[in-house]
C-alpha cells in the first residue's frame, strides 16, 4: 500500500484522466477491453444485418411468386441462387421441395428458419453481459480509489502535501472508473435496444416469408 501511495504522490497533483490512470490503471484497462469487445460486436452485427439483410423480401417474393405462379419453379430456384443472401436461401429451401407435398416443404422451411434465426440473433445478448461486467468492473475500481483516498487521510507519516496528491488521484481513480464503467454500460444497452429490434424484425420477416412461400406453394401453385 505505502508503495502505491508514493507512486500516485510522485505521479503529480493532476485530477484528471492521466492521474486516475496513473494512480491505478488496472480496472480502467480492463474496461478498455471490454469497450474493445463492445465496439467489435456492434460494428459486425449492424454490418451483418445491414448487408445480409438489404434484400426487399415482398419485391423479391412477387418475383417469385410470378414465376412460380407460371410454372417456371426452375428459374425461380436461379433466381434464389443469385446471391447468398439468407432470406433467398430461405424461399429456395422451400422450392427444392416444391414437388414433395406439404408436409416435406414446410419441414425444409422450418429446418431452414431455425438456422438462421440463431445467426441472425447471435452476440446481440452477449451486450446485456458486457453492459453488467462493465458496470462492475467500474465498481471495484471505485472502491479501490476509495480506498486509496481514506488511506492517504489516514496516513500520519505523510506531508501535507502528499496527502492531499493521494487524496486527488484516489478521488479521480474512483469517479473516472465509475464513468468508464457507466459509459460502456450506457452504451451497451443502446447497442442492444437497437439491434435486438432489427433482429426481431429480421427474424419476422423471415417467418413472414416462410409462411408466404409455403401458401404459395401448397395453396397458389396447387394444381387443379
Amino acid at each position: 500500500m505505502h508503495h502505491l501511495l508514493m507512486s500516485a504522490a510522485e505521479g503529480g497533483t493532476g485530477s484528471g484522466f492521466l492521474a486516475a490512470f496513473r494512480h491505478n490503471p488496472t480496472f480502467l484497462i480492463c474496461n478498455a477491453l471490454v469497450s474493445v469487445i463492445v465496439i467489435t460486436i456492434v460494428i459486425e452485427r449492424f454490418s451483418f444485418q445491414t448487408t445480409k439483410y438489404r434484400v426487399n423480401s415482398k419485391e423479391f417474393f412477387a418475383q417469385i411468386k410470378k414465376l412460380v405462379v407460371n410454372g417456371n419453379i426452375d428459374r425461380a430456384i436461379k433466381l434464389c441462387d443469385a446471391s447468398d443472401y439468407p432470406i433467398l436461401q430461405l424461399v429456395k429451401s422451400g422450392l427444392t421441395h416444391a414437388n414433395k407435398g406439404a408436409d416435406e416443404i414446410d419441414a425444409a422451411l422450418s429446418e431452414k428458419l431455425s438456422e438462421l434465426r440463431p445467426k441472425v440473433e447471435a452476440r446481440v445478448a452477449t451486450l446485456w453481459s458486457l453492459a453488467n461486467i462493465a458496470t462492475l468492473i467500474g465498481l471495484v475500481g471505485t472502491v479501490f480509489g476509495l480506498i486509496a483516498a481514506f488511506a492517504a487521510i489516514s496516513g500520519s507519516s505523510l506531508s501535507q502535501a502528499e496527502k492531499q496528491a493521494l487524496l486527488t488521484g484516489g478521488i479521480a481513480e474512483a469517479m473516472y472508473n465509475t464513468f468508464f464503467g457507466l459509459a460502456i454500460a450506457v452504451v451497451c444497452m443502446i447497442a442492444h435496444v437497437i439491434l435486438h429490434s432489427k433482429a426481431k424484425a429480421i427474424v419476422h420477416d423471415l417467418e413472414s416469408t416462410s409462411e408466404r412461400v409455403f401458401n404459395l406453394l401448397t395453396i397458389t401453385a396447387k394444381p387443379n
